[in-house]
C-alpha cells in the first residue's frame, strides 16, 4: 500500500508538471499566433439555407414511414424534382446575366429572406466580433423593404462597455430600416436584455429569463488581512477620482459614495437606453434589477410573443428563404490544445465528483 501511495504521489506530480509545461508552451505559441492574426484575416463566413435542413428532416421522417416500394418511388420523384430545380436555376441565372446590373427580375423584386444570426454571450461579450462581421455581411445584401434579421440570443449579461458595443451592432440593423426580431430560448438578462430591447419584436420561450435591468459591482478587500500581517499597500493616483475603491488598500466612505454614484449613473443610462427602444415599458416597475420568466415577462411587456426560436423559424420558412449567417474564426493550434486540455480536466473532475457522490450515497 505504501508503494502504491508513493507511486500515486509521483504520478500526480508528473501529471502536474506536464500540464504546467503544456500551459506555458500554449501561452507562448498563442501570443505569437495572436500577433500574426492581427495582420491577417483568420476566419470565414458560413452560410446555411435552413429551408433545406427543414425539408430534409421532413422528408427523412416521411421516408421512414413509407413502404420500400413507396420509398423508391419517392426517391425517384425527388431526384426528378431536384434536376428540374437545378435546370430552372441555370435558366434564371442566364436571364439575370443578360440584363443590366441595375435591373431586377420580377422574382428578385418579391423574394423575401430571413437572415438568422446567433449570439452566445459570456461576461465579456466575446461573440461581438463574430456578430459584427455577420451583420456587416448581411447589411451588404439585405433589402429593407422585404428582408428580416433574426438574432437567436443567449446571455446573462456582463461588462457594461462590452454589451454596449454588442447592442450598438444590433442598432446598425435598425438604422438600415431592416425588421429585427430577437429570439430568446433561455436567458437575456442585464446586458443580454440591453441587446434584446433593440429589436422590433422580442420572442421568448415560456420559461426564458428576461430583465435584470440593473447594475452590480463587487470586489473583495483584504486590507485588514494585510494589516494584521504588517504588510503595507500604497495606492498613488493623480486625479481625485482615479481610484475610488481598491482590493488591497483601505476604502473610504467618500470613495464608496463616488463608486455608488457612478453605478447609479450607469443604471440611468441603461434605463434610458431600454426606454427609448421600448417606450411601452413601465420603467419604474421593470428597471429595479428583477428578472421575469417568459409568461410573466409578457405581462410586463418585456417581450412581445411567447414562442421558441424553432417555432418562429419554421413558420418563417413557409413564407421566406431562411438563411443562417455566421462568422467562424479559425482556432489556432494552441487554442485547440487548450480546449482539449480543458475538456479532459473537466471530464476528470466530474468523474471524481461522481465517484465521491456515489460513495457518500452508499
Amino acid at each position: 500500500m505504501e508503494f502504491l501511495a508513493d507511486y500515486g504521489l509521483f504520478l500526480a506530480k508528473a501529471v502536474t508538471l506536464v500540464l504546467a509545461l503544456v500551459v506555458i508552451i500554449t501561452l507562448i505559441i498563442s501570443a505569437a499566433q495572436r500577433e500574426k492574426s492581427s495582420e491577417h484575416e483568420d476566419g470565414e463566413l458560413r452560410i446555411r439555407k435552413l429551408n433545406d435542413n427543414y425539408r430534409k428532416l421532413r422528408e427523412g421522417i416521411e421516408a421512414r414511414l413509407m413502404t420500400d416500394l413507396d420509398r423508391k418511388a419517392f426517391a425517384k420523384l425527388r431526384k426528378k424534382e431536384e434536376k428540374a430545380e437545378r435546370k430552372a436555376e441555370k435558366v434564371k441565372a442566364k436571364v439575370k446575366s443578360a440584363k443590366s446590373d441595375t435591373a431586377e427580375t420580377a422574382d428578385d423584386a418579391v423574394k423575401t429572406r430571413v437572415f438568422v444570426l446567433d449570439f452566445d454571450g459570456d461576461i465579456k461579450a466575446s461573440d461581438t466580433e463574430g456578430l459584427r462581421r455577420a451583420i456587416t455581411a448581411v447589411l451588404s445584401v439585405a433589402k429593407p423593404e422585404h428582408d428580416e434579421v433574426v438574432v437567436r440570443l443567449e446571455s446573462g449579461g456582463g461588462m457594461v462597455h462590452s454589451y454596449g458595443l454588442a447592442a450598438a451592432q444590433l442598432d446598425r440593423i435598425r438604422a438600415k430600416g431592416l425588421n429585427l426580431t430577437v429570439c430568446v430560448d433561455k436567458v437575456a438578462a442585464s446586458g443580454g436584455y440591453m441587446m434584446a430591447c433593440v429589436a422590433d419584436r422580442i420572442v421568448a420561450s415560456p420559461f426564458a429569463i428576461l430583465g435584470s435591468i440593473g447594475v452590480v459591482a463587487q470586489l473583495p478587500n483584504v486590507h485588514r488581512l494585510l494589516k494584521k500581517n504588517n504588510v503595507d499597500f500604497e495606492v498613488l493616483t493623480a486625479g481625485e477620482h482615479k481610484r475610488t475603491l481598491t482590493m488591497f488598500g483601505e476604502n473610504t466612505d467618500k470613495g464608496r459614495q463616488k463608486f455608488l454614484a457612478d453605478l447609479e449613473d450607469i443604471h440611468q443610462l441603461f434605463k434610458d437606453y431600454v426606454g427609448e427602444r421600448r417606450p411601452q415599458l413601465d420603467m419604474a416597475a421593470v428597471a429595479n434589477g428583477d428578472i421575469w420568466f417568459g409568461r410573466r415577462a409578457l405581462d410586463v411587456k418585456l417581450i412581445d410573443v411567447i414562442q421558441t426560436s424553432d417555432e418562429y423559424l419554421l413558420e418563417a420558412a413557409e413564407r421566406a428563404e431562411v438563411v443562417s449567417v455566421s462568422y467562424q474564426r479559425k482556432r489556432t493550434l494552441p487554442e485547440k490544445l487548450g480546449l482539449a486540455a480543458s475538456a479532459a480536466v473537466e471530464h476528470t473532475v466530474w468523474r471524481l465528483l461522481s465517484v465521491f457522490r456515489n460513495q457518500n450515497l452508499h
